[in-house]
């Protein structure tokens, strides 16, 4: 299957392998993955290559102790569970591709076992932290109504970093208070925003983004100072900022204001599906790593309902 089509995005990853470039461009095209994804999968899948071509494999002559060589190659060199884990579900794909093609004669990809993958507790804040982070942009500074806007948000959604920095003006209608989010795979959703984050980010729209502009035209809603999109890395740059200026001394960075997000809903009694929709998650697997936080909680409805109390 030769795809003569436009490339998957370009990234400053090595240049994959002719076979490698024909899975990218049928994922990128016939499957719709998300841009990221493919990146992702390219990096992967190349220095998996990389691997094979440093120990004289073929491509129709993969074997099972060749996957297994990369993988304990992979954990010496200090790779974690999760990544490897994310590796061998592209190293499935590849292969499967390949057999399907005709290259490799055996088809293996069923005998890749994927690595369990151990689900870290979120690192969370509290409310009163997450309010000190919202109020740590000063009245006088330099654009804090964008920063104040954007922090707001963060935390009003529960949106990706990824989904903010990509947001665009007509994507938010401050007067019904909802955001339309491009998620992961290109799917949309609409997601609430409460009042404090609407004023927020309507004071930045009419009063600071218009500076920012420098009467020049920019879909998105977040700004640099030089009339561009705010990256995702500028937004992590600001977050720490702004979590130092509060006092936090934990680490605390955009997807953390994410995982505050799900945990506060759930904690103030929002039910599991409706924060898996709010958040974006195929799964509601995805979303249950949240249910362990309000343990207090979870000891008064259990002295308030059970029976032998």
């Amino acid at each position: 299957m030769t795809m003569l089509v436009e490339s998957p995005p370009k990234s400053k990853i090595a240049k994959p392998p002719p076979l490698v470039k024909r899975l990218l461009d049928h994922l990128f095209i016939e499957c719709g993955l998300a841009a990221r994804t493919i990146t992702e999968y390219q990096r992967d899948l190349t220095a998996l290559w990389n691997d094979f071509e440093e120990w004289d494999v073929e491509p129709g002559d993969i074997s099972m102790d060749d996957v297994r060589q990369h993988i304990v190659r992979l954990g010496e060199h200090g790779y974690s569970v999760a990544t490897i884990a994310r590796r061998l579900a592209s190293i499935k794909v590849f292969l499967r591709f390949l057999h399907g093609e005709g290259i490799l004669r055996r088809d293996i990809a069923s005998l890749v076992e994927s690595v369990k993958r151990w689900r870290n507790i979120p690192r969370t804040a509290r409310q009163d932290q997450v309010e000190a982070l919202i109020h740590a942009p000063k009245l006088g500074t330099e654009w804090y109504l964008r920063d104040r806007a954007l922090l707001e948000l963060l935390y009003a959604t529960g949106m990706r970093v990824s989904e903010v920095a990509d947001l665009h003006v007509d994507q938010i209608n401050l007067d019904l208070g909802y955001v339309r989010c491009m998620g992961k795979g290109r799917k949309e959703r609409i997601i609430p925003v409460g009042k404090p984050a609407i004023e927020a980010v309507r004071e930045y729209i009419e009063d600071a983004r218009p500076l920012l502009l420098h009467e020049r035209h920019c879909a998105y809603l977040f700004l640099s100072r030089t009339g561009r999109r705010l990256d995702r890395t500028n937004i992590w740059r600001l977050v720490r900022k702004y979590a130092i200026a509060a006092g936090i001394s934990t680490p605390l960075s955009p997807h953390t204001l994410r995982h505050c997000f799900a945990t506060h809903m759930l904690s103030g009694g929002a039910d599991l599906r409706i924060v898996q929709e709010l958040l974006g998650h195929a799964n509601v697997v995805t979303t249950q790593i949240y249910t362990h936080v309000d343990d207090k909680r979870l000891r008064e409805i259990h002295r308030k309902f059970h029976p032998r109390q």
